[in-house]
C-alpha cells in the first residue's frame, strides 16, 4: 500500500448524537489523519437517527448534521468538509454523493465499524474492506445456525454481508483463544481496540486536587439488541452484572454516581445509594463528556453479561478515554489482562473482595494510579499504535471481495 491512503471510516455519530458516540468513531478519523492519510467519514445507516431533547427517533436528519457539523469543525477544521451523512429519507449532507463515490472508488481502506453501514454496492469499489466488530458475541452468536441452516433470513443476510469484508477485526480480543466462548467459525479475527488520540485529552487533564471524589461512569441499564443465544444459553447485557453490586455504595466509603440512560431500576438503585445523573446531561457533546470524565476520581462499572461469561477479552471505549484523561478505572474483568495489565491504573474485579480491594487501593494511591492510568493509554490505545498495526494487517490481506463476488 501507498504511505499516505485513502480511507473511509463509517460509524453512528449523526445517528446518535452523543459524546461517547462522537470519540468512539472520530477518533478514528482524526487518528487517520495524524499518520497523514486522507479520511472521509462516511455515515449511511438507513435509520432513523435520535433526538436526544425530545427522547425520540426522527425521520428528518437536518438538526442532526447540522450538530455533527459544528462538532467536526470544533474538533479539526481541517475535517470540515470530509463528512458525508445519508438520512432515512434519502438526503444527503456534506460532501455529495458524486464525490463519495469517487473516493469509494478510489479508497485504499472501506473501515466498517460496528455494522454500522448500509453496504451500498459503492463501497465495495474500495481496494480492501475491513470489518470492525466492536459488540463481541452478539456480531457472531449468528454463525453456528448459519453453519447448521438454521439461520433466519435476517442472521444470514448480515453473515453473508460481514463475509463479503476482506479483513476481519474485533474488540473481542480472546476470540480463537483457549477458554473464550465466542464462535469462531467462518471468519479470521484479528484483535484490535479502541484508538485513542491522546492528544485530545491532553489538554483536559485534571489535577488530583480540582476532581470530584466521586466514582462515576456513564451507562445504560441494557443494550437495545435481543441478548445472543449460544447452545441454548442466552446472554444479557450489564444489568445482570450490575445486580450482583446493587449494594455497593453501602459496603464503601467511596461515592459512586452513574450517567445513566434509558429504561431502568431507578428507585432502587437510589435507595441503595447510588447517586444517579441524566446520562445526555454529561453526554450531549464531545467537550462536556470529556469533562465530566476528567473531573471523575476513578471509573467503576460492570461489563455486559455477554462480554463476561464469555470471556471475549473485550475493553471498553469509554474506559479508555478515562484513561486518557489520567482517570483510574476499576472495571469488571472480561479476560482482557491477557493483553492489557491490571493493578495500576487499570483495576479489574470478577468478585466482590477483587472490587472492595480495588476501590479502596485507589482511594489509597490515587496519585499512583493516576499516572499508571495515562501510561497504559499511552501504550495500549494511542491511536498511532493501533491504527498502525490495523493497517499493516490489512496490507498483507488478500481481497475476497473483488475475485470471489
Amino acid at each position: 500500500m501507498p504511505d499516505k491512503l485513502r480511507i473511509v471510516v463509517t460509524g453512528l455519530a449523526a445517528t446518535y448524537p452523543f459524546g461517547g458516540v462522537f470519540w468512539d468513531y472520530f477518533q478514528y478519523v482524526l487518528g487517520f489523519k495524524k499518520l497523514g492519510h486522507d479520511v472521509l467519514y462516511l455515515e449511511d445507516t438507513g435509520q432513523w437517527c435520535y433526538d436526544p431533547v425530545n427522547r425520540t427517533f426522527s425521520e428528518s436528519g437536518d438538526h442532526n448534521a447540522s450538530v455533527l457539523a459544528k462538532e467536526i469543525k470544533k474538533l479539526e477544521p481541517e475535517l470540515t468538509d470530509k463528512w458525508f451523512y445519508r438520512d432515512s429519507t434519502g438526503k444527503t449532507f456534506g460532501k455529495s454523493w458524486k464525490d463519495v463515490v469517487r473516493f469509494c472508488e478510489n479508497a485504499d481502506i472501506f473501515l466498517h465499524i460496528s455494522a454500522s453501514c448500509w453496504m451500498r454496492e459503492e463501497y465495495y469499489a474500495a481496494k480492501r474492506v475491513v470489518f470492525i466488530d466492536s459488540d463481541p458475541l452478539y456480531t457472531q452468536s449468528s454463525i453456528p445456525n448459519y453453519i447448521n441452516g438454521t439461520a433466519t433470513d435476517s442472521e444470514k443476510e448480515r453473515i453473508e454481508m460481514i463475509k463479503r469484508h476482506d479483513c476481519h477485526f474485533t474488540f473481542g480480543e480472546n476470540i480463537g483463544r483457549e477458554g473464550c466462548l465466542i464462535p469462531n467459525d467462518l471468519f479470521d479475527w484479528k484483535p484490535t481496540r479502541q484508538p485513542v488520540v491522546m492528544d485530545c485529552f491532553r489538554d483536559e487533564l485534571v489535577p488530583l486536587k480540582e476532581r470530584r471524589g466521586v466514582f462515576t461512569t456513564v451507562a445504560s441499564w441494557e443494550p437495545k439488541e435481543e441478548g445472543p443465544v449460544i447452545d441454548g444459553k442466552k446472554y444479557t447485557g450489564k444489568s445482570t452484572e450490575f445486580l450482583k453490586y446493587m449494594r455497593l455504595p453501602e459496603k464503601n466509603s467511596a461515592a459512586f454516581e452513574i450517567a445513566l440512560s434509558g429504561p431502568a431500576p431507578y428507585d432502587t438503585l437510589k435507595k441503595n445509594g447510588w447517586s444517579i445523573v441524566d446520562g445526555y446531561s454529561v453526554s450531549k457533546d464531545p467537550w462536556i463528556y470529556r469533562n465530566y470524565l476528567a473531573h471523575s476520581f476513578a471509573e467503576w462499572s460492570v461489563a455486559k453479561n455477554a462480554y463476561v461469561e464469555s470471556n471475549s477479552g473485550w475493553f471498553s471505549c469509554r474506559s479508555a478515554c478515562y484513561l486518557a484523561l489520567g482517570v483510574p478505572v476499576i472495571v469488571q474483568d472480561t479476560g482482557f489482562q491477557r493483553v492489557i495489565p491490571g493493578g495500576e491504573g487499570v483495576l479489574p474485579f470478577k468478585n466482590w473482595r477483587d472490587c472492595t480491594e480495588a476501590i479502596d487501593d485507589v482511594l489509597r494511591r490515587p496519585d499512583v494510579h493516576s499516572v499508571a492510568a495515562r501510561d497504559i493509554a499511552e501504550e495500549y490505545f494511542e491511536s498511532g499504535k493501533v491504527l498502525s498495526s490495523l493497517i499493516e494487517i490489512v496490507s498483507q490481506t488478500k481481497t475476497y471481495t473483488k475475485s470471489n463476488v
